[in-house]
């Protein structure tokens, strides 16, 4: 009997997290793991919060708000409400079931517990089985560069509505920054590493730019996939396609691909963007056009699985490039059911 592929995600918060239910709910779920985005994590009323880290767990426990994409499903606001009676600045949204979370995150980081540690505790009291990885106990964070000078990610994100025009972005503490074992141990050990559609230059850059973590990458057999957050020059969501030009990358498939050039052995794009097949080919060995809009389970299931086959297609032949939805092509003209 076969041993269970190891697959190891990189994801962000919202669109992440829908790749790491599709693989979590798929049946490649049984050695599956998830490294998630720990730059935008903030203070907040006194309170440590981890959007990116929160998203996946509630995501996997099936509790995520669904409406949203985020935070918990059937949540009050009733702290909230008091904080901002009592004078408190109240733009991030913090539901109450919520605030326990940051509450018990809080307490455990002032006794000293690993932040890791801390993510698997809370994981594991949502009954989550997936293993959600930080890729570095340090703290980094996100900052984006406006007219008005430096500024948090999230009051960007959120408090600003991505209104203010991007000048640039820096990841602060990143150079003090330690790899966790655990996330180098899944890289190494995995047969399959998925780089999610989450913002390149926010949600993965920070995971890839900790010490170790693009060498370890590079090191690793794993073979490595990346899936585009951006269809037809746009996000689904967020401001990724401008943040891409800012860093000097096309707003588009052939930007994002390059954002990932000499890292990834595959790519897969939505299917409207089919046209880009051929000039992507020429940079990465092996390109998949199918439907990557995730708006259901069954579809996030069926793309994870697609991704398998690409990678288990890709791992039999070998040699080929030119992906159509459905099948490999190759310069041969052979083609390989995936």
């Amino acid at each position: 009997m076969n041993e269970p592929l190891k697959i190891v995600l990189l994801s962000g918060g919202v669109g992440g997290a829908k790749m790491a239910e599709g693989f979590a709910f798929s049946r490649f779920s049984e050695q599956f793991s998830v490294i998630g985005n720990v730059a935008d994590d903030q203070d907040f009323h006194g309170l440590w919060v981890s959007p990116d880290i929160d998203t996946l767990t509630y995501t996997l426990a099936e509790e995520i708000d669904t409406d949203k994409g985020w935070g918990l499903q059937a949540e009050s606001s009733r702290v909230l409400d008091q904080l901002k009676k009592l004078g408190a600045d109240t733009w991030m949204y913090l539901g109450d079931k919520d605030f326990a979370t940051h509450i018990y995150r809080t307490e455990l980081r002032k006794q000293g517990v690993r932040p890791s540690e801390i993510a698997a505790k809370i994981a594991r009291s949502y009954g989550v089985k997936t293993p959600i990885i930080l890729p570095t106990d340090s703290c980094i964070q996100n900052k984006v560069m406006t007219d008005s000078g430096w500024i948090d990610f999230q009051d960007y994100f959120v408090k600003h509505a991505c209104r203010p025009d991007v000048l640039d972005f820096k990841i602060a503490g990143i150079e003090d920054a330690t790899a966790t074992p655990e996330s180098l141990k899944a890289i190494e050990e995995a047969d399959l590493i998925v780089i999610a559609p989450s913002n390149p230059v926010v949600s993965i850059k920070p995971i890839l730019s900790v010490p170790g973590m693009t060498e370890a990458l590079m090191n690793a057999s794993a073979f490595k996939v990346a899936v585009s957050p951006l269809i037809n020059g746009e996000t689904v969501k967020g401001p990724a396609d401008q943040m891409m030009k800012v860093a000097g990358y096309r707003g588009d498939v052939i930007g994002v691909a390059d954002f990932y050039s000499g890292l990834i052995d595959a790519f897969v794009i939505d299917q409207v963007d089919r046209s880009a097949v051929s000039e992507l080919s020429a940079s990465v060995e092996h390109v998949l056009a199918t439907d990557t809009l995730m708006f259901s389970r069954q579809n996030k299931i069926r793309l994870a699985e697609t991704i398998v086959h690409v990678y288990q297609a890709a791992r039999q032949q070998g040699c080929c490039s030119g992906y159509s939805s459905s099948h490999l092509s190759s310069g041969s003209g052979r083609k390989i059911a995936v």
